[in-house]
């Protein structure tokens, strides 16, 4: 990690007083920093945005320096590091768990010159604070669409991690996809009520093979589900967040890769140069920030040619995975036919589709 300190007064003499949510002048330096709900070696969620921290690095050399904290816990731990990280010199700060939600906006409020940067979420109470998410969802169709064409015993399953929309809306188009392709399909859902805890995550696993599920998807952060799934012949998985590619070509058959580099080399590159200003975005499959990994060899050519028609229409705007007609898990209406899903109902999303038999934890 590098830690070279930024000089107090240096932010007075580089005009960082902000109009309208912009700033007024670019910076010759950003003090670049990051809060992360695991450690960077989890394989999946945190090595993800850990590799888009470096890509900054590399895009601006010494205009940048970087700094991060590992495995920092939701809640007042949290508020303690972005104080510390924004007394320290940081200029902008990304937080990069849905549950950073209210310390992010609690601290930028008493530093209004510092930028932070809050993934997944929603709530930008200041107006240094941007939001910033992806089309997850986007990904969990291409993986329905082989889970429900793969599936030798018509179960499939997820792991969930919180009963959040992102993970809500995930469940409901892996499940949409897998159901289209073949109507027999059943759902099992496991909530394993963290983000990164391998153990727990590798029950969770166990817990749905026991239950004769052979394609499992996961909204957890590490890459115990496809260990899990590696002891048991048949049972297939996919990469989350990373490619987790170590366990090509089986069980891990594809995966949904978040690539966020893009995005934070333009947010701290819109600091150097001044045109910086608060924002909300939710990128997908079109924008590059939702990747495909490799489709392997262990799916027959029909299967593979079937996933990457999803993707490439959903690229290309001419298929939602939530495209009516869609009831609730109730039989309630939801979407007429040929409607699609308002962004804000996915955002909402507290309900599972019709179909789900699974609970939703309270």
């Amino acid at each position: 990690m590098l830690r070279r300190t930024l000089l107090a007064t240096a932010a007075l003499g580089l005009g960082l007083m902000t109009t309208g949510g912009a700033l007024a002048a670019g910076m010759d330096k950003v003090k670049a920093c990051f809060v992360y709900v695991g450690p960077i070696g989890d394989g999946g969620w945190t090595y993800q945005h850990h590799q888009g921290a470096l890509a900054v690095q590399e895009a601006y050399g010494d205009k940048v320096e970087l700094q991060w904290q590992e495995s920092v816990p939701e809640g007042a731990d949290a508020e303690r590091v972005l104080t510390q990280m924004a007394l320290g010199g940081c200029n902008i700060i990304f937080t990069t768990s849905f549950g950073y939600m209210d310390q992010t906006n609690a601290v930028a409020a008493k530093f209004p010159d510092v930028k932070f940067e809050h993934a997944t979420g929603f709530k930008r109470d200041s107006a240094n604070v941007s939001t910033y998410n992806a089309r997850f969802y986007e990904g969990r169709a291409v993986q329905g669409t082989i889970a429900g064409m793969m599936t030798k015993s018509n179960k499939i399953g997820y792991i969930g991690s919180f009963p959040i929309p992102e993970v809500m809306n995930g469940i409901n188009a892996y499940y949409l996809a897998a159901k289209k392709v073949n109507p027999n399909v059943e759902l099992s859902v496991v909530w394993a009520f963290t983000w990164f805890d391998p153990a727990k995550e590798a029950d969770s696993a166990k817990a749905l093979i026991d239950q004769g599920v052979d394609v499992i998807a996961a909204h957890t952060d590490s890459t115990a589900p496809l260990a899990e799934a590696a002891k048991t012949p048949g049972v297939i998985g996919f990469g989350q967040a990373s490619d987790m590619e170590a366990y090509k070509p089986s069980p891990r058959v594809s995966s949904i890769i978040d690539n966020w580099a893009p995005y934070y080399v333009k947010r701290v590159g819109e600091l150097l140069d001044g045109t910086y200003a608060q924002s909300d975005t939710w990128a997908g499959i079109a924008d590059g920030e939702v990747l495909i990994g490799d489709i392997t060899e262990a799916v027959p050519a029909e299967v593979k040619a079937a996933a990457e028609k999803v993707r490439d229409d959903i690229a290309a705007g001419t298929l939602h995975p939530f495209t009516g007609p869609i009831n609730k898990q109730d039989g309630s209406p939801w979407l007429a036919e040929g409607a699609t899903a308002p962004d804000g109902d996915l955002l909402g999303m507290g309900f599972y589709v019709e179909g789900i038999t699974a609970e939703i934890p309270k």
